[in-house]
């Protein structure tokens, strides 16, 4: 820890005194401290594009077009310009307030065609490789027919795309195509990135898609997990249909024995049996409450209560959202349909289920109720399992969480005083997180800055706007102004009774923000916070 706020002084102090063993990069964040955005450009001059993020090495701004069309990249560079006038360090000059002065755009890559539009909520980046991931679909049918093994009740679109595109260049890779299906790319929530493996999953068919990335900008099919498990499931059930006994055992044996085989088969297809993951939970909950007792006739009753009389219950399940823990394990909400679409402030009060799955032996390895409290105990004391990062991701190693975090935590326990039913709910509500939600700014470390996490957080989701502005201040200073970002206009809004949204993009690392407020009825707002 540096005695000194003044740079300087920590300059020097950083040659002379050698930080502890482990150290060494907090330390250095304390510098900024003093590298703060100190100048605000309002209403920028920027082309009338949807700026998305910056991606987690820094190195590009994502956008999109407004008719969702068209993915526009730009690369992030700090300001320069050039004044003839002895002192112009009051004002910057008029043609230094454009966005182009602070990005350079790229290249414009056309993602989407006809009827289909770019899902701009949905990206992922695998820094590794520079590889983004970007989906493009048609329009949302809520009246589609059930047909085959799709769940009734789950709206369905006739084709999703995902696109997989090389930022350095911006050429398309490869494409993965799913007809007549539903995924929710609602802030990453229907997929998750891990290393070089992508989890998409398909709520209309109850399907964990397992992709692996190639180095060689390929996306290959690794297994699919639902109705089935291991790979020649399907393979041994179809081969093993034709022994299963019917009515007439001479039927066997006549001219109709390929009919009878299709039409065992047609019934196992129409759900003759439940999926396989489905198989794989039922038979956890029966032994997890079997060796519950050790007296068979307490067995038999503990059965009867815990497990058949709600076994409609766990039968009618479907899969709602999945991450990665690592590279063998996922964890898997179950829920409702009626969870499916639900975005109402209660959606955490559905009733919901969690399970670990071990997707090399196929096994469940733990299921939780959404209220259970040992599931929270864990969630609380290990929050960072439940965020995976890349090894190749450095800057997603200091995100502040309650586990890694004195002053995080702090908040946490002053809202949760005593632990119930209806706050653990609401806490493992969030479970599974989405993927790449965060954002890795040095300014949301809290163990640097302070500031109202009710308008603003590393937690990549709009916020309602506020006319006044948005106070940092230093954790070893207390109540140290530092610096304050406002969205919109400087004068503020006019008209206070329209509804406003704000989104605010940080660059991972450098002291660089755009704050972009947006209205029903007028064109989005974009200011540029930066050090000056």
């Amino acid at each position: 820890m540096f005695r000194s706020s003044n740079v300087a002084a920590r300059i020097f102090e950083r040659q002379i005194r050698t930080p502890a063993p482990g150290t060494s990069v907090h330390r250095a964040r304390l510098f900024y401290e003093n590298m703060v955005p100190s100048h605000t450009i309002y209403d920028v001059e920027c082309p009338d594009y949807s700026f998305r993020k910056f991606t987690e090495d820094g190195r590009y701004l994502i956008s999109f077009s407004r008719n969702n069309q068209d993915l526009i990249v730009y690369r992030p560079r700090w300001l320069s310009f050039c004044c003839k006038e002895e002192n112009c360090m009051h004002d910057l000059p008029q043609k230094a307030k454009k966005f182009e002065s602070f990005f350079t755009e790229l290249y414009t890559v056309s993602l989407a065609s006809g009827n289909e539009q770019i899902c701009k909520d949905c990206f992922l980046y695998l820094e590794s490789n520079q590889f983004g991931v970007f989906v493009t679909s048609t329009a949302l049918l809520h009246d589609a027919p059930s047909s085959g093994e799709a769940v009734p009740g789950i709206p369905s679109i006739d084709k999703i795309t995902f696109h997989l595109l090389r930022l350095e260049d911006g050429d398309v890779l490869d494409k993965k195509v799913f007809h007549n299906d539903f995924i929710s790319f609602n802030h990453n929530v229907g997929v998750f990135l891990y290393d070089d493996l992508l989890a998409i999953v398909s709520l209309r068919f109850q399907t964990i898609h397992i992709l692996q990335i190639r180095d060689s900008g390929n996306l290959v099919d690794v297994r699919a997990i639902g109705t089935f498990c291991r790979e020649d499931d399907e393979l041994f059930l179809n081969s093993n249909a034709q022994y299963m006994p019917v009515s007439d055992q001479s039927q066997l044996h006549s001219e109709n024995h390929v009919e009878t085989c299709a039409h065992q088969n047609q019934l196992y297809q129409n759900s003759s049996f439940l999926s396989g993951i489905k198989q794989r939970l039922l038979s956890f909950i029966f032994r997890a409450i079997w060796n519950e007792e050790s007296d068979d006739a307490q067995r038999v009753q503990s059965l009867k209560k815990k497990f058949y009389f709600h076994f409609q219950d766990y039968v009618d399940l479907i899969i709602l959202k999945v991450q990665f823990l690592d590279r063998h394990h996922l964890l898997i909400k179950f829920g409702s349909v009626d969870g499916v679409l639900s975005v109402s402030r209660n959606a955490d009060q559905q009733p919901a289920f969690f399970a670990v799955y071990n997707m090399e032996t196929t096994e469940i390895v733990a299921f939780y109720q959404n209220s259970a409290e040992e599931l929270y105990l864990f969630f609380e004391m290990f929050c960072d399992h439940f965020h995976p990062h890349s090894k190749n991701s450095p800057h997603m190693n200091f995100i502040s969480s309650h586990s890694n975090n004195i002053h995080a935590f702090e908040q946490l326990r002053g809202i949760k005083k005593k632990p119930n039913f209806q706050f653990l709910k609401k806490m493992l509500g969030s479970l599974p997180f989405s993927c790449q939600s965060q954002n890795p700014s040095p300014y949301f470390d809290q163990s640097l800055f302070r500031y109202d996490e009710k308008l603003i957080s590393a937690t990549d989701r709009p916020r309602p706007s506020t006319d006044h502005p948005i106070k940092f201040t230093t954790r070893r200073e207390q109540y140290a102004h530092k610096f304050k970002i406002k969205s919109g206009p400087e004068a503020g809004s006019t008209d206070g009774r329209t509804k406003k949204i704000s989104s605010f993009l940080f660059h991972p690392f450098l002291p660089l923000t755009l704050s972009i407020q947006q209205t029903p009825i007028s064109q989005p707002s974009i200011n540029i916070h930066f050090r000056k």
